[in-house]
């Protein structure tokens, strides 16, 4: 009903305005008449509202194409939002259960303890020995302290002196890490790809274990150096290798190159003494 009413109140308007011209054309005096005044007076304002009707609806159009983006985005991050949720009530289930466990056996495991922000004054990408240099402050970092950053493994701090520490990447081709590909629970070592320096190598997996690109990987704890659990990247490719194992390339998880701060674990490694002595040693 009010769209008839509507539309018959333009073609009004719009006959109105035609008769206005029509009595325009018809007259040769140029002195306006009072009736074409208030023609002028009445029809003016009309045809302003009827020439802004396509630009309202245009506008209303936009407002909403935009509403239903957002929409759409609050309807994405809600259910992204729910699956962290059950991803961490996951956690949590696994996490009472190894409790439980622990309890029942009477074991604790190493505790990873907290992490502390520190600034990055210095970074080697160029030599085969890929490393930074920190600045800890008054609190002084530890021989092979573990050294995260939001995303994953950054290496290990390999020298200390005083406010400063010198951190070996895990992209150093003479680094080892303990790995763990998180899908079949398959360990190896990763170690520095030495091919430009962007990627990693994991090595010791053998050629029937099932592998795959998109595979994650993370520290495995087995090391003495890293807790478990800390990603460390993604594999991007895997061949056969010439001996018994894979040849399998990972991505890393941390862009090296947007590195500015980085985080000290406050977790104690297996002391070297004990990781290097031989079977044979006596005590």
């Amino acid at each position: 009903m009010d769209e008839r009413r509507t539309a018959w109140v333009l073609a009004i308007l719009l006959v109105g305005q035609l008769a206005f011209l029509a009595l325009q054309g018809a007259r040769a005096s140029s002195v306006p008449t009072r009736f074409e005044g208030l023609m002028l007076h009445l029809l003016g304002p009309a045809a302003r509202l009827v020439a802004a009707v396509p630009r309202g609806v245009s506008e209303m159009g936009e407002g909403m194409k935009t509403r239903r983006g957002l929409q759409d985005e609050n309807r994405r991050l809600r259910r992204e939002v729910e699956e962290l949720q059950l991803r961490l009530l996951r956690l949590s289930d696994v996490e009472g259960e190894m409790g439980r466990m622990g309890e029942a056996l009477r074991y604790s495991s190493p505790a990873a303890g907290e992490i502390r922000a520190v600034d990055i004054v210095y970074v080697d990408h160029t030599s085969w020995l890929r490393s930074l240099i920190l600045f800890t402050g008054p609190s002084a970092a530890r021989l092979d302290q573990p050294v995260l950053s939001a995303e994953g493994l950054v290496g290990r701090v390999m020298m200390v002196s005083g406010a400063y520490a010198k951190v070996q990447l895990v992209t150093d081709r003479a680094a080892r890490v303990g790995a763990l590909i998180l899908r079949t629970r398959r360990q190896g070592v990763v170690r520095g790809g030495g091919r430009g320096g962007g990627s990693l190598e994991l090595d010791y997996v053998p050629l029937q274990a099932d592998v795959r690109p998109g595979d994650q990987v993370v520290t495995a704890g087995i090391d003495g150096l890293y807790p478990r659990g800390i990603p460390i990247g993604v594999v991007a490719s895997v061949e056969e290798g010439g001996q018994l194992f894979h040849r399998i390339v990972v991505a890393p998880a941390v862009d090296f190159g947007r590195l500015d701060q980085v985080y000290l674990l406050d977790y104690f490694a297996v002391p070297g003494e004990i990781r290097e002595a031989g079977t044979g040693a006596k005590p």
